[in-house]
């Protein structure tokens, strides 16, 4: 495969779900579209269903439809684009041959290491760089938004980084216009998110009684680290944000409803000038700004963390301030992820 680069950085994929799957589509994408990145994917593990499943899982896909591009097999490797991928089928990091396929950094989008501890094996094996799809809450971890706190990654102090997630991503875009501006005093999150995998098909056991509730039925409630996480990045609000979701039976394109008390009084038009002039500079291709009325299903694969919603915006008072941000919880959260890989990939290479 040709990329920007003679000598790319060598990419792994553990996990090859949801995340894994689409992170892989994203970068074939870009090459494809004359984005190239100094990077090759050049290996993949995952434990369940085997290299068949996992090649007919990336051509067909029920949210986001047939993927168009060349998905194949050849003997233990998958083939996109012509492109050989070889796969393992390994449990845990400490098992996978990473030094074996020369792989420089790992992607890990099983959603189970997220701790140091349990991704230090990675890097017995070679490994430089670890990218996480999922926040990692201890110190010396750097959860990263891009146009946000990406600045603050230095090649030298952090082994392990992650993309935080897909709702800190639409979040942290909002806060920071916000609260740079106006200063956020107190606020509170709500996330109408679609359901995931971790949620239960037909009633069954669940230690959350909420989500061992039928995905299919019901708007469920329930947590959200989203407005905890957004502290890391903006440690002066900790203690003044909270939030909570809410699953509902859609399969893609979710939505951030924050209100924020604000010290600066303001105004509406205010408020959306803000979030215009940042999408289209600072913050472009991070943040979005829309002033149509559209609704979710406009916004599957759309690759921005955070869309805004110009016509929901509301300010009570001139200083409540109800701002909502659409983000396609999938294909915008790995969009992000892949350009957390790159930066880190090319400061490997510096």
């Amino acid at each position: 495969m040709s990329t920007a680069s003679n000598n790319p950085v060598r990419v792994g994929i553990n996990g090859f779900g949801r995340m894994g799957r689409l992170f892989l589509k994203a970068f074939f994408n870009a090459v494809a579209e004359n984005k190239g990145h100094s990077m090759q994917i050049v290996h993949v593990n995952e434990i369940k269903g085997g290299l068949e499943t996992a090649a007919h899982l990336l051509k067909f896909d029920s949210i986001k439809g047939i993927w168009d591009h060349e998905v194949s097999t050849d003997a233990d490797a998958l083939v996109v684009d012509g492109h050989k991928i070889s796969f393992t089928e390994h449990a845990t990091p400490n098992q996978i041959p990473w030094k074996k396929f020369g792989v420089d950094i790992v992607v890990e989008c099983t959603g189970k290491f997220l701790t140091k501890a349990a991704l230090e094996p990675h890097f017995s094996h070679g490994v430089k760089k670890v990218v996480v799809s999922s926040p990692v809450k201890e110190d010396g971890v750097l959860n990263i938004v891009m146009g946000v706190n990406d600045g603050l990654y230095d090649p030298a102090k952090f082994d392990i980084v992650t993309a935080a997630s897909c709702t800190t991503n639409c979040l942290a875009p909002m806060v920071k216009v916000i609260h740079e501006s106006l200063e956020i005093l107190q606020g509170t999150v709500t996330t109408i998110h679609c359901v995931t995998n971790t949620q239960i098909v037909v009633d069954a056991p669940h230690k959350d009684l909420r989500r061992a509730r039928s995905c299919l039925t019901s708007l469920i409630p329930t947590t959200t680290g989203s407005a905890t996480a957004i502290t890391v990045i903006f440690p002066e609000l900790k203690g003044k944000l909270n939030g909570m979701a809410v699953r509902v039976p859609l399969l893609n394109a979710s939505l951030t409803d924050a209100v924020f008390h604000v010290a600066k009084s303001t105004t509406v038009v205010e408020v959306n000038e803000l979030f215009a002039k940042a999408a289209n500079g600072a913050l472009k291709g991070t943040l979005g700004y829309e002033e149509r009325p559209l609704v979710s299903e406009d916004f599957r694969n759309d690759p921005r963390a955070c869309i805004v919603d110009a016509p929901s915006t509301m300010v009570v008072d001139g200083t409540m301030v109800k701002v909502i941000g659409w983000y396609d919880n999938e294909w915008g959260y790995v969009s992000q992820m892949l350009k957390v890989t790159a930066k880190v990939a090319g400061m490997l290479r510096d």
